[in-house]
């Protein structure tokens, strides 16, 4: 009965927040600072989802291949690579990197 409790808190904290958002007047959106940090928001969102899938392991801290293929990736980006060669990257070095050891 606990899953069913936290499932109908979940959709109705995801209706709340929904319907926060909606009632946020217009003006407040369209100040620069508002706009700047709307479009910062998800690159720092990826950035700490990558890394937590990435070094994280449960509860502690791991560095293992995952971190070799995003070194990879890293370069890649900076080399100004096409996001296939990015992710093909990443996936050549991880896979190579758990071949070996």
């Amino acid at each position: 009965m606990n899953v069913w409790i936290a499932i109908g808190l979940t959709a109705a904290g995801c209706y709340l927040a929904k319907l926060a958002g909606l009632l946020v007047p217009a003006g407040a959106l369209e100040r620069p600072l508002v706009q700047r940090l709307a479009a910062l928001l998800p690159v720092a969102l990826l950035a700490a989802l990558t890394a937590q899938q990435t070094f994280a392991d449960g509860q502690r801290l791991m560095v293992d291949a995952r971190a070799a293929g995003l070194a990879a990736a890293a370069v890649a980006l900076v080399l100004r690579a096409p996001f296939l060669v990015v992710v093909g990257a990443a996936v050549a070095v991880t896979a190579g990197v758990r071949a070996l050891v």
